[in-house]
């Protein structure tokens, strides 16, 4: 065959790599625009009380830095990502299905516990082969991940659209046609070349785990990051007693994501240090939540919302940055084990404890995380100067 008759053969390779791999980010992240701001709406729906709602909505979090690690790191060892992709997927799809057929606390929670195991590790798995296929065909990581934040809020409108059209009973079928659509997209999926890994290294981590500026840096990711749990689990609940419309709740969540999707597209503008980045992103975080906390109107309601790109956004842009400057290239995958087990943990522990909050005091939950925002603020402000000093270098080792 002629070398020139190769080239379109490759660049065509490429494409249907491009396309589906976007379609499978679309996908996942329609699941999770779906789920995330009416899965608790569905719960209070079927009777679900305000406790139980934190305790069953803390499972994610939970899984996180529980049996998510496992998952990858056994997908990985056995050289099967894209396999567990699809598996992941899949079983999801299965247990939203058997969720949607149970009213019982203790049963939703035992198989609710048991679909997070398999679905939270979709999203590393998902960047772990797009990053693969990144370096096998020489593309772009941004183009393809901003599919999914453009679909989390398609996801989101579609639902909130429908909260008005069908009875909330049955939103939970909403949630399952999206997984279905995300288990079919995975079946799209191309296999890529075998990544042969480097042995690990027997005392990697040690070091880092002695790095106070590091534990500066995921500690008050946390409590930023962690701030925000409260909305995700009661905001929906909490619009819809004061009178907002399905599709105005979702047009509210939309416009955080596009605020997020705005900063994130400028990100390579920012010229300020991370922890500047992060402690804004505190800030903005407190001012949001001060002002949800207060009933506002629907205008100031939705400028609150526009804060997201900087209390969410720019928070993880910040930390991501210096975890890259702080953590060295061989140790990188471990200090991003340490930082979503961090969150993980914390984020599991405020999602039970706001349920009961949420219970006696309703919305002054959200004063409650104003302070959590404000201490990761200040956390990551006090630690600037050790952070600016002494940068990991990638000689470093540690």
């Amino acid at each position: 065959m002629p070398p020139e008759s190769q080239i379109p053969t490759q660049a065509a390779v490429k494409r249907r790599f491009a396309v589906r791999l976007a379609l499978f980010y679309s996908a996942i992240f329609a699941v999770s625009g779906t789920h995330m701001p009416f899965f608790p709406l569905w719960l209070k729906a079927i009777g679900i009380d305000a406790a139980w709602i934190g305790l069953i909505t803390a499972l994610p979090a939970i899984t996180r830095f529980t049996t998510l690690p496992q998952v990858t790191a056994f997908a990985e060892k056995r050289q099967a990502i894209r396999a567990a992709m699809m598996v992941s997927v899949l079983a999801t799809a299965i247990g939203f299905t058997a969720i949607g057929l149970q009213q019982q606390p203790l049963a939703l929670f035992l198989i609710y516990a048991l679909t997070c195991m398999m679905w939270t590790p979709t999203m590393p798995l998902t960047d772990a082969y797009a990053l693969r296929g990144v370096a096998r065909y020489g593309l772009d990581y941004g183009p393809l991940r901003l599919w999914g934040s453009a679909a989390f809020a398609a996801g989101s409108l579609a639902c909130g659209y429908l909260v008005d059209s069908i009875a909330q009973r049955d939103l939970i079928w909403v949630i399952v046609a999206w997984a279905v659509v995300a288990v079919a997209a995975g079946l799209l999926l191309q296999p890529l070349d075998d990544v042969r890994r480097r042995p690990a290294e027997t005392h990697a981590g040690k070091a880092l785990l002695r790095d106070g500026g590091f534990w500066a840096v995921i500690a008050a990711a946390a409590l930023i990051q962690g701030s925000h749990i409260a909305f995700y689990a009661f905001s929906a609940i909490s619009w819809q007693l004061h009178g907002l419309g399905g599709l105005t709740i979702a047009g509210l969540w939309t416009l955080g994501v596009i605020a997020e999707i705005v900063v994130f597209a400028l990100s390579p503008r920012f010229s300020m240090h991370p922890s500047t980045m992060m402690a804004i992103g505190g800030i903005i975080a407190v001012v949001r939540w001060i002002v949800t906390a207060s009933e506002p109107p629907l205008a100031l309601l939705a400028i609150a919302q526009l804060g997201h790109g900087f209390s969410f956004g720019m928070t993880i842009l910040g930390t991501m940055s210096l975890l890259v400057q702080r953590v060295p290239s061989h140790q990188i995958a471990r200090g991003q084990g340490y930082y979503a087990a961090c969150n993980g943990l914390l984020g599991a522990a405020t999602s039970i404890a706001s349920g009961a909050i949420y219970a006696r005091i309703g919305e002054g939950l959200y004063y409650l995380m104003a302070a959590m925002a404000a201490a990761g603020a200040v956390l990551i402000w006090s630690a600037r100067h050790r952070l600016k000093a002494q940068p990991q270098s990638e000689a470093s080792g540690g």
